[in-house]
């Protein structure tokens, strides 16, 4: 609602909310079972830790548009091409119904496999 003689202010998003709303729809994605460091090291990943949605997740705009860069660790056993397609396109629409502004990329990086023994 608008009133007269008072200038609309803006809205700002900060990008660890929109990491948040972006690591939410990845692990609710199928074959998805955590979220790495984009610089896995000696295997550390947070399987399925919802305090750490955020983490895994680059964000940056630009031109406008939102840029998300993923980086995820995948059940082994399940087809990664069909995983990667499926956590960009939930991503792209949870981002753009949740923000109302155009999602330019959503890149996924697997990180690595959980096999069906490893134990965290």
């Amino acid at each position: 609602m608008t009133i007269e003689g008072i200038k609309q202010g803006r809205i700002e998003i900060a990008p660890h909310a929109i990491a948040t709303i972006a690591g939410d729809a990845v692990l609710r994605c199928y074959g998805v079972v955590g979220m790495a460091s984009k610089n896995l090291i000696g295997g550390l990943a947070d399987l399925l830790q919802p305090d750490r949605w955020g983490r895994g997740v680059d964000v940056r705009v630009r031109n406008g548009a939102v840029v998300v860069d993923l980086y995820v660790i995948v059940q082994y056993g399940t087809r990664i091409s069909e995983v990667a397609h499926g956590v960009m396109n939930g991503v792209k629409y949870a981002l753009e119904q949740a923000l109302g502004i155009p999602v330019a990329e959503v890149n996924v990086h697997v990180q690595g496999l959980r096999l069906p023994n490893d134990q965290e």
